[in-house]
This record gives C-alpha cells, sequence and structure tokens, in this order.
C-alpha cells in the first residue's frame, strides 16, 4: 500500500530565507511529500538556517537536539539542515552530529529532492555546499506564482560584494548577481494576474541591483516599471545597504503611488569610527543626508534600522554617537543586537575587551531609547485613519482580520476573510507595541 511522505520545516532568519522555504515546499511535494505543522508527524525535518549571529547559530543545534531522540525512536526518520549554517559548516556538520542525514547549501536548494531520495533509497549520509557559478545560479532564481497570498516576496539578487568586517553573509551566500529585468517583471505581471497586491523585492542589497553588469536597468527603474504594473497595489523592498541608496532611487519615494513610504535602513553604528572599522563605506553626515533627502521627497516616510551594539574597540563615545543618531532621525523601529564574533569575518580578528556587562548595559539603555522614540510613533497614530491592505484572517481570531499600513505596520479589526487583497480605511482604536487595533470605516 501506498504510503504518503510527510514533512517539516522550520525557518529561521531573512526574507531570502523565507523565499528558499517556499522553493523547499514545492520541490518536496513534487517528489510526494506533504507538510505537517507538528515535527512528532513527520517522516523528513528540515531546518533551513541562518548564521548572521551566534545566538541564530546556537538555537539551530539547540533545535536539532530536541529532534535526536525522535530520530532515536524512528531511525528511518531523515533529519536535514539548509542554509546558511550549512554552508558555513558544510561536511563538519555531519561529522558533529551522528544522527543527522544531510546537509545542503545555500546554492543547493534544487539538489534537496535527489538528496532525499539518496538517503531513502541507500540510507547514505550527504552534503552539498558547493558555491555555483553565475550562469548557472542566474537559471535557479525562485519563481513562485502559485497560491493564494494577498502579498510576496520576489527576489532580484543574491549576495554581497560589500564585506562588512562583521558580516558573514557574502561567505555563506556568495557572490552578488542580479536577476534579469525581464524575468522579475514577468513574475510580477503573473503574480498580479493570480491576485497578489503587494509585492516586496528582496536580496542582500537591493540597491545595488543591476550595477554590476551591462545592459540591466537600474533598481529604481525597476521600481517605475512595477509601479505601472497593473493589479500591483503596494511595492516594498528591503534590505538596502546606505552607500548605494541613490539619488535616483530616493527619488522614487516621492514619484511612485505604489511604492510605499517606509524603508528599512541598517545603519549599524552612528560613530564615524566604528563605520570605518566595520567597512560601510558611508560616513555619519553621509547617512543623515541621505535621511534629510528621503524625508524632503516623502515628509511622511518612516525608516526602521538595524545597529550593533559593543563591535570591537567600541568606546563610550562611541556608543554616545549612536544614541544621539537614533534621537535625530528617530527610527519607528530598530532591529539590534550585541555584536557577536562570525567565522571568517575581519572583525572576528579584532581584539576586543569590552566586558559582557558592558555590552549588556549599553544594549539596555538603547532599547529603552528605542521603545521612547517608537511609543511617539505608535501614539502619534492613535486616532488616526489609515489605509490597511487587508491580507486574512487575524491571529488574534474572534472574527478579526489584519493588514498592514503603508509604512508595515500591522493592523487587527473586525471583519470578513473576504476583505482580503482589499484596502480598506482603518481608524486606529488602540496601540501596542507590536501592532495596531481598530475599526473599518467603509461599512
Amino acid at each position: 500500500m501506498y504510503m504518503e511522505k510527510r514533512f517539516f520545516l522550520e525557518t529561521f532568519g531573512c526574507q531570502m530565507n523565507v523565499v528558499d522555504s517556499e522553493r523547499i515546499v514545492d520541490l518536496l511535494q513534487g517528489i510526494g511529500y506533504r507538510q505537517v505543522v507538528q515535527p512528532g508527524d513527520a517522516d523528513l525535518i528540515l531546518l533551513n538556517t541562518c548564521a548572521v549571529r551566534d545566538k541564530a547559530e546556537r538555537k539551530v543545534y539547540g533545535h536539532l537536539g530536541r529532534y535526536k531522540p525522535l530520530k532515536d525512536e524512528n531511525p528511518a526518520l531523515i533529519l536535514g539542515v539548509g542554509g546558511c549554517v550549512a554552508q558555513q559548516e558544510g561536511e563538519k556538520l555531519l561529522e558533529k552530529l551522528s544522527y543527522l542525514d544531510l546537509v545542503f547549501g545555500t546554492h543547493n536548494v534544487h539538489k534537496l529532492p535527489e538528496m532525499v531520495q539518496a538517503v531513502e533509497s541507500n540510507r547514505v549520509r550527504c552534503h552539498e555546499t558547493e558555491f555555483l557559478d553565475q550562469e548557472t545560479r542566474l537559471q535557479l532564481f525562485p519563481v513562485r506564482t502559485a497560491g493564494d497570498s494577498v502579498t510576496r516576496f520576489v527576489t532580484v539578487m543574491q549576495g554581497c560584494d560589500n564585506f562588512c568586517s562583521y558580516c558573514v553573509v557574502p561567505h555563506v551566500r556568495g557572490r552578488e548577481i542580479s536577476r534579469p529585468s525581464a524575468e522579475v517583471l514577468h513574475e510580477v505581471r503573473e503574480l498580479a494576474a493570480v491576485g497578489v497586491r503587494e509585492i516586496t523585492l528582496i536580496g542582500q542589497n537591493v540597491n545595488s541591483y543591476g550595477c554590476k553588469g551591462e545592459g540591466e536597468i537600474s533598481f529604481a527603474r525597476l521600481l517605475a516599471e512595477i509601479d505601472a504594473t497593473a493589479g500591483i497595489e503596494r511595492i516594498r523592498f528591503t534590505t538596502s545597504h546606505p552607500k548605494d541608496l541613490s539619488d535616483e532611487l530616493i527619488d522614487c519615494f516621492g514619484s511612485l503611488k505604489k511604492l510605499c513610504n517606509h524603508i528599512h535602513l541598517p545603519v549599524q553604528s552612528g560613530s564615524d569610527r566604528i563605520l570605518q572599522m566595520m567597512n560601510r563605506g558611508y560616513s555619519r553626515d553621509q547617512y543623515l543626508e541621505k535621511v534629510r533627502r528621503l524625508q524632503t521627497v516623502c515628509p511622511d516616510i518612516r525608516l526602521t534600522s538595524d545597529i550593533i551594539v559593543g563591535f570591537p574597540g567600541e568606546t563610550e563615545e562611541d556608543f554616545e554617537a549612536t544614541l544621539s543618531l537614533m534621537s535625530q532621525v528617530r527610527y519607528a523601529d530598530v532591529f539590534s543586537f550585541i555584536y557577536s564574533p562570525r567565522p571568517g569575518t575581519a572583525a572576528a580578528e579584532l581584539p576586543d575587551s569590552l566586558a559582557p556587562a558592558a555590552r549588556q548595559a549599553r544594549f539596555d539603555r538603547l532599547l529603552a531609547l528605542q521603545e521612547e522614540i517608537a511609543r511617539d510613533w505608535r501614539d502619534a497614530d492613535l486616532g488616526q485613519v489609515l489605509d490597511v491592505l487587508v491580507e486574512g484572517e487575524s491571529r488574534q481570531g474572534n472574527g478579526q482580520v489584519f493588514g498592514r499600513t503603508r509604512w508595515n505596520r500591522i493592523v487587527n479589526f473586525d471583519g470578513d476573510r473576504s476583505l482580503a487583497g482589499q484596502i480598506v480605511p482603518v481608524r486606529i482604536t488602540r496601540v501596542f507595541r507590536n501592532s495596531h487595533l481598530g475599526e473599518r470605516l467603509d461599512h
């Protein structure tokens, strides 16, 4: 009798990993697997991993340890690791973890079906972590136009050439390549045709899209082409590197109606000395000038950012410079992290005498300042009527749906799931740290 095979997939990290996981789902369904929500129900457990921070990497090992008893109970269970930790560690993962069956890197998602089938048939342990050449990579960009989602990620580029001194991304994602604009636009049109209303263009550094090859349009021009696509109501993009944020791209926030008035612009530090040590390629003043231009062309734009606390050699003066920059820019939200050295990066070789307690104290001060600033932004929304693109049923239940404002803020309100895909006016009645509560006005 034919027995249905089942898989459980856990995803860590950035939007690129989310897109890779969507592709993994499609590939496994193509060889007879059905996705389940509990690891205990699975014949195959996969972790799609992140290595950007030490904490994220340690979390992966922790989860693998929790799955080991399932493997002990059922030796036929297949356990695999993909993503950035897999790319970073490679075959060493198999050496460290005797119960692990397969390891596949960031360039080898397409090989997963044959790897799974090899384990099924021959009980071999296998790994694939070789970087692919540019031509092959361009043929393997993920395309997924099925499904019923209102919003969708579209990959426009992969890899990074910046080699910031703290960052492992170039080492685990490879060098920068841009996907042909004709393919991107074709995918966007196909998505619009099946009901997608919001597109988020993603890549490690979307601002440098098209800059490394001849005959390709700029990222700003790509945005303009998508802005003219029938059916698409909103456009977002991430992630941006400040040094590559061109005047042409900044002007898009004033000229393109569908481009949301929000940008994630990682600054990492407010100190020129630390920015130079990080190899970021811009100064504090240059960053602030770009912020000023963004706010000039789009006065109601909101910015979010990434900040690293406790970079090797960071002094109290350096840290105070970061706090003052935060106070000047007034980010709507900040993703902040305590520095952790990553294998193979230049910063991992820097002398570092800052005590962990000092790092934590600075981190707590930064969080307190950002919470104060973010509270002001939240309070400013209270009572306002904001356009919300409805995405579906709310996690809150109770007959609520949810959507996002143009500032990417989640709003929950009473409504039917038939509203999905519509932009409706919602008055904000309560504000919370991670979302808003509102009431629909047009019914």
